[in-house]
Protein backbone atom coordinates (compact mmCIF):
# COMPACT_ATOMS: atom_id res chain seq x y z
CA UNK A 1 0.00 0.00 0.00
CA UNK A 2 1.30 3.44 -0.86
CA UNK A 3 1.88 6.05 1.83
CA UNK A 4 -1.08 8.45 1.81
CA UNK A 5 1.30 11.31 2.68
CA UNK A 6 3.42 10.45 -0.35
CA UNK A 7 0.34 10.68 -2.56
CA UNK A 8 -0.76 14.00 -1.06
CA UNK A 9 2.69 15.63 -1.16
CA UNK A 10 3.74 14.31 -4.58
CA UNK A 11 0.42 13.88 -6.30
CA UNK A 12 1.45 14.63 -9.90
CA UNK A 13 4.61 12.53 -9.64
CA UNK A 14 2.66 9.56 -8.21
CA UNK A 15 0.07 9.79 -10.98
CA UNK A 16 2.84 9.90 -13.60
CA UNK A 17 4.70 6.89 -12.14
CA UNK A 18 1.52 4.82 -11.91
CA UNK A 19 0.66 5.70 -15.51
CA UNK A 20 4.11 4.48 -16.59
CA UNK A 21 3.17 0.98 -15.40
CA UNK A 22 -0.24 1.05 -17.03
CA UNK A 23 -2.35 2.09 -14.03
CA UNK A 24 -4.65 5.08 -14.32
CA UNK A 25 -5.38 6.63 -10.95
CA UNK A 26 -8.89 8.10 -10.63
CA UNK A 27 -7.54 11.59 -9.89
CA UNK A 28 -10.90 13.29 -9.47
CA UNK A 29 -12.25 10.66 -7.08
CA UNK A 30 -9.22 10.49 -4.80
CA UNK A 31 -8.77 14.28 -4.76
CA UNK A 32 -12.41 14.72 -3.79
CA UNK A 33 -12.11 12.14 -1.01
CA UNK A 34 -8.90 13.74 0.28
CA UNK A 35 -10.61 17.14 0.38
CA UNK A 36 -13.59 15.67 2.26
CA UNK A 37 -11.19 13.86 4.60
CA UNK A 38 -9.29 17.09 5.35
CA UNK A 39 -12.56 18.91 5.97
CA UNK A 40 -13.79 16.31 8.51
CA UNK A 41 -10.33 16.12 10.08
CA UNK A 42 -10.22 19.93 10.53
CA UNK A 43 -13.78 19.96 11.91
CA UNK A 44 -12.91 17.17 14.36
CA UNK A 45 -9.87 19.04 15.64
CA UNK A 46 -11.83 22.29 15.94
CA UNK A 47 -14.67 20.63 17.89
CA UNK A 48 -12.21 18.85 20.16
CA UNK A 49 -10.47 22.14 20.92
CA UNK A 50 -13.81 23.82 21.68
CA UNK A 51 -14.76 20.99 24.01
CA UNK A 52 -11.42 21.20 25.79
CA UNK A 53 -11.78 24.95 26.32
CA UNK A 54 -15.33 24.55 27.71
CA UNK A 55 -14.21 21.67 29.95
CA UNK A 56 -11.53 23.90 31.48
CA UNK A 57 -14.12 26.65 31.96
CA UNK A 58 -16.38 24.18 33.76
CA UNK A 59 -13.51 23.26 36.05
CA UNK A 60 -12.92 26.91 36.90
CA UNK A 61 -16.61 27.62 37.62
CA UNK A 62 -17.64 24.71 39.83
CA UNK A 63 -19.28 27.08 42.31
CA UNK A 64 -21.54 28.65 39.70
CA UNK A 65 -24.13 25.90 39.16
CA UNK A 66 -26.29 27.72 36.59
CA UNK A 67 -23.30 28.66 34.45
CA UNK A 68 -21.91 25.14 34.66
CA UNK A 69 -25.27 23.67 33.56
CA UNK A 70 -25.30 25.88 30.46
CA UNK A 71 -21.73 24.84 29.68
CA UNK A 72 -22.70 21.15 30.01
CA UNK A 73 -25.44 21.71 27.43
CA UNK A 74 -22.84 23.20 25.04
CA UNK A 75 -20.51 20.22 25.60
CA UNK A 76 -23.37 17.83 24.87
CA UNK A 77 -24.11 19.58 21.55
CA UNK A 78 -20.41 19.58 20.64
CA UNK A 79 -20.12 15.88 21.50
CA UNK A 80 -23.07 15.11 19.24
CA UNK A 81 -21.48 17.01 16.34
CA UNK A 82 -18.10 15.46 17.12
CA UNK A 83 -19.55 11.95 17.07
CA UNK A 84 -21.17 12.51 13.66
CA UNK A 85 -18.00 14.11 12.34
CA UNK A 86 -15.79 11.21 13.51
CA UNK A 87 -18.15 8.68 11.89
CA UNK A 88 -18.00 10.62 8.60
CA UNK A 89 -14.20 10.76 8.87
CA UNK A 90 -14.03 6.99 9.42
CA UNK A 91 -16.28 6.32 6.42
CA UNK A 92 -14.19 8.63 4.23
CA UNK A 93 -10.94 7.01 5.43
CA UNK A 94 -12.38 3.60 4.61
CA UNK A 95 -13.23 4.73 1.08
CA UNK A 96 -9.69 6.09 0.64
CA UNK A 97 -8.09 2.90 1.95
CA UNK A 98 -10.29 0.79 -0.33
CA UNK A 99 -8.80 2.73 -3.24
CA UNK A 100 -5.26 2.54 -1.82
CA UNK A 101 -5.43 -1.26 -1.51
CA UNK A 102 -6.05 -1.49 -5.27
CA UNK A 103 -3.22 0.85 -6.31
CA UNK A 104 -0.01 -0.95 -7.38
CA UNK A 105 3.43 -0.06 -6.09
CA UNK A 106 5.48 2.72 -7.66
CA UNK A 107 8.25 1.48 -9.98
CA UNK A 108 11.86 2.19 -9.03
CA UNK A 109 13.70 4.68 -11.25
CA UNK A 110 15.99 1.92 -12.55
CA UNK A 111 13.09 -0.14 -13.95
CA UNK A 112 13.02 -0.23 -17.79
CA UNK A 113 10.22 1.89 -19.24
CA UNK A 114 8.60 -0.21 -21.99
CA UNK A 115 10.83 -3.18 -22.84
CA UNK A 116 12.25 -5.94 -20.65
CA UNK A 117 16.05 -5.87 -20.62
CA UNK A 118 18.33 -8.89 -20.49
CA UNK A 119 20.91 -8.32 -17.74
CA UNK A 120 23.07 -11.42 -17.96
CA UNK A 121 23.18 -14.75 -19.74
CA UNK A 122 24.96 -17.74 -18.19
CA UNK A 123 25.95 -20.98 -19.87
CA UNK A 124 25.73 -22.06 -23.49
CA UNK A 125 22.83 -24.36 -24.48
CA UNK A 126 24.37 -27.63 -25.58
CA UNK A 127 23.80 -29.23 -28.95
CA UNK A 128 22.38 -32.74 -29.15
CA UNK A 129 23.55 -35.22 -31.79
CA UNK A 130 20.19 -36.96 -31.75
CA UNK A 131 16.52 -36.03 -32.07
CA UNK A 132 15.55 -34.82 -28.59
CA UNK A 133 12.29 -35.50 -26.76
CA UNK A 134 10.35 -32.96 -24.74
CA UNK A 135 9.57 -33.72 -21.08
CA UNK A 136 6.13 -35.07 -22.01
CA UNK A 137 7.54 -37.71 -24.35
CA UNK A 138 10.26 -38.56 -21.82
CA UNK A 139 7.65 -39.07 -19.10
CA UNK A 140 5.34 -41.11 -21.31
CA UNK A 141 8.23 -43.20 -22.65
CA UNK A 142 9.19 -44.31 -19.17
CA UNK A 143 5.75 -44.13 -17.56
CA UNK A 144 6.77 -41.91 -14.64
CA UNK A 145 4.72 -38.85 -15.64
CA UNK A 146 1.02 -39.58 -15.88
CA UNK A 147 -1.11 -36.67 -17.08
CA UNK A 148 -4.06 -38.89 -17.93
CA UNK A 149 -4.36 -40.32 -14.41
CA UNK A 150 -3.96 -36.85 -12.85
CA UNK A 151 -6.79 -35.60 -15.07
CA UNK A 152 -8.97 -38.54 -14.01
CA UNK A 153 -8.25 -37.93 -10.32
CA UNK A 154 -8.64 -34.15 -10.42
CA UNK A 155 -8.88 -32.47 -13.81
CA UNK A 156 -6.75 -30.89 -16.51
CA UNK A 157 -3.50 -29.06 -15.73
CA UNK A 158 -2.44 -31.39 -12.94
CA UNK A 159 0.43 -33.90 -12.98
CA UNK A 160 1.13 -37.22 -11.29
CA UNK A 161 4.79 -38.25 -10.97
CA UNK A 162 5.95 -41.63 -9.67
CA UNK A 163 9.00 -43.81 -9.06
CA UNK A 164 12.53 -42.46 -9.41
CA UNK A 165 11.22 -39.35 -11.14
CA UNK A 166 9.25 -38.49 -7.98
CA UNK A 167 12.49 -39.10 -6.07
CA UNK A 168 14.31 -36.68 -8.40
CA UNK A 169 11.57 -34.10 -7.78
CA UNK A 170 12.09 -34.53 -4.04
CA UNK A 171 15.87 -34.39 -4.46
CA UNK A 172 15.54 -31.00 -6.15
CA UNK A 173 13.47 -29.70 -3.23
CA UNK A 174 16.01 -30.89 -0.63
CA UNK A 175 18.95 -29.60 -2.67
CA UNK A 176 17.40 -26.15 -3.10
CA UNK A 177 16.51 -25.84 0.57
CA UNK A 178 19.93 -27.00 1.76
CA UNK A 179 21.62 -24.53 -0.58
CA UNK A 180 19.65 -21.56 0.76
CA UNK A 181 19.90 -22.62 4.42
CA UNK A 182 23.53 -23.73 4.54
CA UNK A 183 25.12 -21.36 2.04
CA UNK A 184 23.01 -18.22 2.40
CA UNK A 185 21.71 -18.28 5.97
CA UNK A 186 17.94 -18.54 5.44
CA UNK A 187 15.81 -19.96 8.24
CA UNK A 188 13.59 -22.80 7.07
CA UNK A 189 9.92 -22.65 7.97
CA UNK A 190 7.07 -25.10 7.53
CA UNK A 191 4.00 -23.00 6.79
CA UNK A 192 0.23 -23.55 6.56
CA UNK A 193 -1.07 -24.23 3.06
CA UNK A 194 -4.41 -22.66 3.98
CA UNK A 195 -4.61 -18.97 4.86
CA UNK A 196 -7.19 -16.32 5.70
CA UNK A 197 -8.25 -13.21 3.79
CA UNK A 198 -6.26 -10.85 6.03
CA UNK A 199 -3.02 -12.60 5.07
CA UNK A 200 -3.77 -12.34 1.34
CA UNK A 201 -4.65 -8.65 1.68
CA UNK A 202 -1.43 -8.14 3.62
CA UNK A 203 0.78 -9.38 0.79
CA UNK A 204 -1.29 -7.82 -2.00
CA UNK A 205 -2.99 -10.83 -3.62
CA UNK A 206 -6.36 -9.46 -2.47
CA UNK A 207 -8.46 -7.62 -3.39
CA UNK A 208 -6.74 -7.18 -6.76
CA UNK A 209 -6.41 -10.86 -7.77
CA UNK A 210 -9.50 -12.39 -6.21
CA UNK A 211 -10.17 -14.62 -9.25
CA UNK A 212 -6.66 -16.11 -9.19
CA UNK A 213 -6.81 -17.69 -5.73
CA UNK A 214 -8.68 -20.83 -4.71
CA UNK A 215 -11.26 -20.03 -2.03
CA UNK A 216 -12.52 -22.84 0.19
CA UNK A 217 -16.19 -23.17 0.96
CA UNK A 218 -17.19 -23.34 4.61
CA UNK A 219 -17.90 -21.33 7.72
CA UNK A 220 -14.41 -19.77 7.79
CA UNK A 221 -13.07 -17.63 4.96
CA UNK A 222 -10.05 -19.69 3.93
CA UNK A 223 -7.92 -19.85 0.76
CA UNK A 224 -5.22 -22.15 -0.60
CA UNK A 225 -1.83 -20.43 -0.72
CA UNK A 226 -0.82 -19.11 -4.16
CA UNK A 227 2.78 -19.01 -2.88
CA UNK A 228 4.62 -19.49 0.44
CA UNK A 229 5.42 -15.77 0.25
CA UNK A 230 2.03 -15.13 1.87
CA UNK A 231 2.58 -17.03 5.15
CA UNK A 232 6.30 -16.14 5.28
CA UNK A 233 5.73 -12.39 4.98
CA UNK A 234 2.74 -12.52 7.34
CA UNK A 235 4.89 -14.30 9.95
CA UNK A 236 6.24 -10.82 10.83
CA UNK A 237 2.87 -9.07 10.60
CA UNK A 238 2.34 -6.34 13.21
CA UNK A 239 5.83 -6.70 14.68
CA UNK A 240 8.17 -3.90 15.77
CA UNK A 241 11.81 -4.94 15.36
CA UNK A 242 15.04 -3.48 16.63
CA UNK A 243 17.37 -2.53 13.78
CA UNK A 244 19.80 -5.21 14.99
CA UNK A 245 17.15 -7.88 14.26
CA UNK A 246 17.42 -7.15 10.54
CA UNK A 247 17.76 -8.73 8.07
CA UNK A 248 15.32 -11.59 8.61
CA UNK A 249 15.84 -14.33 6.00
CA UNK A 250 13.15 -16.98 5.58
CA UNK A 251 12.63 -19.90 3.22
CA UNK A 252 10.02 -22.60 2.78
CA UNK A 253 9.03 -25.35 0.41
CA UNK A 254 5.33 -25.55 -0.37
CA UNK A 255 2.84 -26.44 -3.05
CA UNK A 256 1.35 -23.39 -4.74
CA UNK A 257 -2.25 -23.21 -5.96
CA UNK A 258 -3.18 -20.66 -8.61
CA UNK A 259 -6.53 -20.47 -10.33
CA UNK A 260 -5.16 -18.86 -13.47
CA UNK A 261 -6.61 -19.35 -16.95
CA UNK A 262 -4.41 -21.76 -18.92
CA UNK A 263 -4.10 -21.35 -22.68
CA UNK A 264 -3.47 -24.36 -24.86
CA UNK A 265 -0.30 -23.32 -26.63
CA UNK A 266 3.23 -24.71 -26.60
CA UNK A 267 4.04 -22.70 -23.46
CA UNK A 268 1.41 -24.51 -21.38
CA UNK A 269 1.81 -28.16 -22.40
CA UNK A 270 2.61 -30.82 -19.85
CA UNK A 271 4.21 -29.42 -16.69
CA UNK A 272 4.88 -25.95 -18.08
CA UNK A 273 1.80 -24.32 -16.54
CA UNK A 274 -0.05 -26.06 -13.72
CA UNK A 275 -2.79 -25.16 -11.25
CA UNK A 276 -0.71 -26.85 -8.53
CA UNK A 277 3.09 -26.75 -8.46
CA UNK A 278 5.90 -26.79 -5.90
CA UNK A 279 8.26 -23.93 -5.18
CA UNK A 280 11.04 -22.93 -2.81
CA UNK A 281 10.22 -19.43 -1.59
CA UNK A 282 12.79 -16.88 -0.38
CA UNK A 283 11.75 -13.88 1.73
CA UNK A 284 13.85 -11.18 3.35
CA UNK A 285 12.77 -8.43 5.77
CA UNK A 286 15.40 -5.70 5.61
CA UNK A 287 16.47 -2.15 6.40
CA UNK A 288 15.15 0.23 3.68
CA UNK A 289 18.64 1.47 2.82
CA UNK A 290 19.81 -2.06 2.02
CA UNK A 291 16.89 -3.49 0.04
CA UNK A 292 18.33 -2.95 -3.44
CA UNK A 293 21.62 -4.58 -2.48
CA UNK A 294 19.57 -7.47 -1.08
CA UNK A 295 17.61 -7.69 -4.35
CA UNK A 296 20.86 -8.41 -6.18
CA UNK A 297 21.90 -10.90 -3.48
CA UNK A 298 18.61 -12.80 -3.64
CA UNK A 299 18.82 -12.97 -7.43
CA UNK A 300 22.30 -14.47 -7.06
CA UNK A 301 20.98 -16.97 -4.49
CA UNK A 302 18.44 -18.25 -7.01
CA UNK A 303 20.98 -18.23 -9.86
CA UNK A 304 23.35 -20.44 -7.88
CA UNK A 305 20.85 -23.31 -8.03
CA UNK A 306 20.92 -23.25 -11.83
CA UNK A 307 24.69 -22.91 -11.89
CA UNK A 308 25.04 -25.94 -9.60
CA UNK A 309 22.78 -27.90 -11.96
CA UNK A 310 24.71 -26.54 -14.96
CA UNK A 311 21.48 -25.33 -16.61
CA UNK A 312 21.87 -22.31 -18.95
CA UNK A 313 19.77 -19.31 -17.97
CA UNK A 314 19.36 -15.58 -18.35
CA UNK A 315 18.23 -12.76 -16.01
CA UNK A 316 15.68 -10.21 -17.23
CA UNK A 317 14.87 -6.84 -15.65
CA UNK A 318 11.12 -6.47 -16.14
CA UNK A 319 9.73 -3.23 -17.53
CA UNK A 320 7.25 -1.05 -15.67
CA UNK A 321 4.17 -2.67 -17.19
CA UNK A 322 5.36 -6.21 -16.39
CA UNK A 323 6.49 -5.90 -12.76
CA UNK A 324 4.19 -7.52 -10.23
CA UNK A 325 1.48 -5.58 -8.38
CA UNK A 326 3.47 -5.22 -5.13
CA UNK A 327 6.91 -4.79 -6.68
CA UNK A 328 9.01 -1.71 -7.20
CA UNK A 329 11.49 -3.77 -9.20
CA UNK A 330 11.51 -7.38 -10.43
CA UNK A 331 14.09 -9.67 -11.97
CA UNK A 332 12.92 -12.76 -13.84
CA UNK A 333 15.29 -15.71 -14.14
CA UNK A 334 14.62 -17.81 -17.24
CA UNK A 335 16.03 -21.32 -17.77
CA UNK A 336 16.81 -22.83 -21.18
CA UNK A 337 14.26 -25.42 -22.35
CA UNK A 338 15.82 -27.51 -25.15
CA UNK A 339 12.56 -28.73 -26.76
CA UNK A 340 11.25 -25.16 -27.05
CA UNK A 341 14.65 -23.73 -27.97
CA UNK A 342 13.94 -20.76 -25.73
CA UNK A 343 14.24 -19.52 -22.17
CA UNK A 344 11.30 -19.89 -19.77
CA UNK A 345 10.67 -18.17 -16.44
CA UNK A 346 11.68 -20.24 -13.43
CA UNK A 347 11.95 -17.50 -10.79
CA UNK A 348 10.89 -13.92 -10.09
CA UNK A 349 12.73 -11.88 -7.46
CA UNK A 350 11.02 -8.67 -6.33
CA UNK A 351 11.72 -5.75 -4.04
CA UNK A 352 8.40 -4.53 -2.66
CA UNK A 353 10.02 -1.73 -0.62
CA UNK A 354 7.57 -0.77 2.17
CA UNK A 355 4.44 -1.59 0.12
CA UNK A 356 3.63 -4.85 1.95
CA UNK A 357 5.02 -3.62 5.27
CA UNK A 358 2.42 -0.83 5.37
CA UNK A 359 -0.35 -3.35 4.79
CA UNK A 360 0.86 -5.72 7.52
CA UNK A 361 2.14 -2.92 9.81
CA UNK A 362 5.69 -4.22 10.23
CA UNK A 363 8.25 -1.68 11.41
CA UNK A 364 11.67 -1.34 13.00
CA UNK A 365 13.27 1.12 15.39
CA UNK A 366 16.91 2.26 15.46
CA UNK A 367 16.80 3.61 19.00
CA UNK A 368 14.31 2.00 21.39
CA UNK A 369 13.65 5.21 23.32
CA UNK A 370 13.77 8.10 20.84
CA UNK A 371 13.55 7.18 17.18
CA UNK A 372 10.18 7.01 15.46
CA UNK A 373 9.56 3.50 14.03
CA UNK A 374 9.98 3.09 10.26
CA UNK A 375 8.52 0.53 7.92
CA UNK A 376 10.78 -2.32 6.84
CA UNK A 377 11.28 -3.33 3.23
CA UNK A 378 10.18 -6.81 2.09
CA UNK A 379 11.61 -8.87 -0.74
CA UNK A 380 10.46 -12.20 -2.11
CA UNK A 381 11.44 -14.63 -4.81
CA UNK A 382 11.49 -18.20 -6.02
CA UNK A 383 14.52 -20.29 -5.37
CA UNK A 384 13.22 -22.06 -7.62
CA UNK A 385 9.98 -23.36 -9.17
CA UNK A 386 10.54 -27.11 -8.72
CA UNK A 387 8.38 -28.49 -11.55
CA UNK A 388 9.93 -26.29 -14.22
CA UNK A 389 13.39 -27.09 -12.87
CA UNK A 390 12.58 -30.80 -13.07
CA UNK A 391 11.48 -30.60 -16.71
CA UNK A 392 14.58 -28.52 -17.55
CA UNK A 393 16.76 -31.24 -15.99
CA UNK A 394 14.88 -34.01 -17.83
CA UNK A 395 15.31 -32.35 -21.19
CA UNK A 396 18.85 -31.07 -20.72
CA UNK A 397 20.24 -34.33 -19.30
CA UNK A 398 18.41 -36.73 -21.63
CA UNK A 399 20.27 -39.41 -23.56
CA UNK A 400 19.48 -40.91 -26.93
CA UNK A 401 18.18 -44.16 -25.39
CA UNK A 402 15.59 -42.26 -23.32
CA UNK A 403 17.55 -42.42 -20.06
CA UNK A 404 18.29 -39.36 -17.91
CA UNK A 405 21.71 -38.65 -16.40
CA UNK A 406 21.33 -37.37 -12.82
CA UNK A 407 23.23 -34.06 -12.36
CA UNK A 408 26.27 -34.37 -10.09
CA UNK A 409 24.87 -31.96 -7.50
CA UNK A 410 21.77 -34.16 -7.00
CA UNK A 411 23.39 -37.59 -6.77
CA UNK A 412 23.89 -37.52 -2.99
CA UNK A 413 20.13 -36.91 -2.68
CA UNK A 414 19.29 -39.84 -4.99
CA UNK A 415 20.70 -42.67 -2.86
CA UNK A 416 23.51 -43.28 -5.35
CA UNK A 417 21.29 -43.36 -8.47
CA UNK A 418 23.28 -41.80 -11.32
CA UNK A 419 20.92 -42.53 -14.19
CA UNK A 420 17.16 -42.87 -14.53
CA UNK A 421 15.73 -45.72 -16.69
Amino acid sequence: MLDIKLICNNFNNVVKKLASRGYELDIKKIKTLLEIRNKFKTNTETLQNKRNIISKTIGNNKNYILKVQKLFVKVKKINHKLHKNILCLEVTNKKIYNILFKIPNLPHNSVPIKTNIEIIRWGVPKSFNFSIRDHIKIGLLNGDIDFELATKITGSNFTLIRGNLAKLHRALIQFMLDKQINDHGYEEMYVPYIINRTSLVGTGQLPQFNKNVFELEGENEYFLIPTAEVPLVNSVSGKLFNVNDLPIKLTAHSPCFRNEPVSYGTDSRGMLRQLQFDKIELVQIVHPEKSYVVLEDMTNHAEEILKALNLPYRVISLCKEDISFCASKTYDIEVWIPSLETYLEISSISNCEDFQARRIKTRFRINKDKAKPKFVHTLNGSGLAVGRCLLAVLEYYQNEDGSITVPDSLRSYMCGINRLY
